[in-house]
């Protein structure tokens, strides 16, 4: 697990409950895309996700994985409906999976008993279900919002636009 403290953080994805709303994630940059299609994700994850974590609130949050997600019933589809398993998309990501990649889903877990929201990765979540296999994912973990000092990052890894 890593630690991160977005400090100029946009906002622009909510990290409290939706109540069923509808979030509308902006797109994502092309190296981000590529990184998460295709598995090959680098380390630290706060630098690789850094402009996916930028759409955040300022705040302290945690990112672990990517890691296999084996209950998958508590997830939030943020984009609004779920995608048919007939899909282009979601038959692109089952060749995919069935030639070796494990491509990843990104969630966001709110904090408390909120369940976790797909920020990215709906048309691979259902690609795994159809190969009945256990979803990748990389979670990210909201320990407090706002820039004040309630959680410490712990481990000094900050997201590349943390104040120094």
């Amino acid at each position: 697990m890593e630690r991160v403290t977005v400090s100029d953080g946009t906002g622009i994805i909510e990290t409290g409950e939706t109540q069923g709303k509808t979030l509308r994630i902006p797109p994502l940059t092309e190296s981000l895309r590529i990184a998460l299609a295709t598995g090959q994700l680098r380390r630290p994850l706060g630098e690789t996700l850094g402009s996916l974590l930028r759409l955040l609130a300022s705040g302290h949050y945690e990112l672990a994985g990517p890691e296999p997600l084996f209950d998958d019933r508590r997830l939030v589809a943020t984009g609004g409906d779920w995608p048919r398993a007939e899909d282009g998309r979601v038959a692109y990501y089952r060749r995919a999976i069935r030639s070796g990649l494990r491509p990843v889903a990104v969630l966001l877990r709110p904090g408390g008993r909120a369940r976790d929201l797909v920020l990215d990765g709906h048309h691979k979540i259902v690609a795994y279900q159809a190969e009945r296999l256990a979803p990748s994912v990389v979670r990210i973990g909201v320990l407090s919002r706002g820039s004040g000092p309630t959680a410490p990052p712990g481990d000094g890894r900050h997201h590349p636009s943390a104040a120094r």
